[in-house]
């Protein structure tokens, strides 16, 4: 079921149209029901318009089946619509039950793989970045992670050709390697964000050992057993704390500033 240049109707600008519209509108009416398959559907309606506006019946039909429960990461949904467009417009009502079947079995990998590059992986590395760059007065850093959101908008926009011109063949060479490529990004953002505790993070001991004329200052000693190792049991500290029930990151974030105060005036931390 694979496309080729003979079969394909839709020109790049109308592709390009399809792409901004699911940007722009796939969240709309989100519910605990279906979450965004209002989204999808609006996306989809006016091809489906197209296609079967002789065909009130299978208009009907398919228009129940995109209706149906959807999720997924914003930026990976793309791929989807234009594979399903890629289907609809050669095998029309034919390719429900293979459309249904692969948004259903697909939104899951492809979230895996959105929400750890675009979710996690991207704003926690350059938010980092901008933020510790802010707080030494550079404005460097928001430019930065402006002209990598816009980046991401923009490539976003190729992402629906793509899914649109290769169809099923995406999915059959590509589905093996979704579960590798989201546990490597994985590990790239556990690295990242270790490597980054302890240069955006500032916690320093501030005891010292006095036996007369001997001076031991806690800190050094620390960081002769492990080098900031206060910032990375913070960290976990906070971590740790968000896993448990009723507790969430405005409730940490106010700890984090008592605890601060608290251990400051007891000359613990400095």
């Amino acid at each position: 079921m694979e496309n080729t240049k003979n079969n394909q109707e839709l020109t790049q600008k109308e592709l390009f149209r399809y792409s901004l519209r699911w940007m722009l509108t796939a969240q709309i009416c989100w519910n605990y029901e279906r979450m965004m398959a209002a989204g999808y559907l609006n996306t989809m309606l006016p091809y489906m318009k197209k296609k079967y506006k002789d065909k009130p019946n299978e208009l009907k039909e398919m228009l129940e089946m995109e209706n149906q429960f959807f999720n997924v990461t914003p930026h990976m949904g793309h791929f989807l619509v234009g594979i399903d467009l890629a289907m609809q417009e050669k095998e029309g009502t034919k390719a429900k039950e293979v459309v249904s079947g692969l948004k259903t079995g697909l939104m899951g990998p492809f979230s895996g793989v959105g929400d750890t590059i675009f979710g996690v992986l991207i704003p926690t590395i350059i938010g980092s970045i901008a933020a510790y760059m802010g707080v030494k007065g550079d404005i460097t850093g928001v430019i930065i992670a402006l002209l990598v959101n816009i980046a991401i908008a923009v490539a976003r926009i190729f992402f629906l050709p793509i899914g649109y011109k290769q169809g099923t063949r995406l999915v059959n060479d590509f589905s093996d390697k979704l579960t590798a490529l989201t546990e490597s990004a994985t590990l790239l953002g556990i690295t990242v964000i270790g490597a980054l505790v302890p240069t955006v993070i500032k916690a320093n001991v501030s005891l010292v050992y006095k036996s007369g004329e001997v001076e031991m200052k806690l800190q050094e000693i620390l960081d002769q057993i492990v080098p900031s190792i206060i910032p990375v049991a913070l960290v976990g500290l906070v971590y740790w704390l968000l896993g448990k029930k009723g507790m969430t990151s405005t409730k940490a974030i106010l700890l984090v500033m008592v605890l601060s105060i608290v251990l400051y005036n007891l000359k613990f931390l400095g």
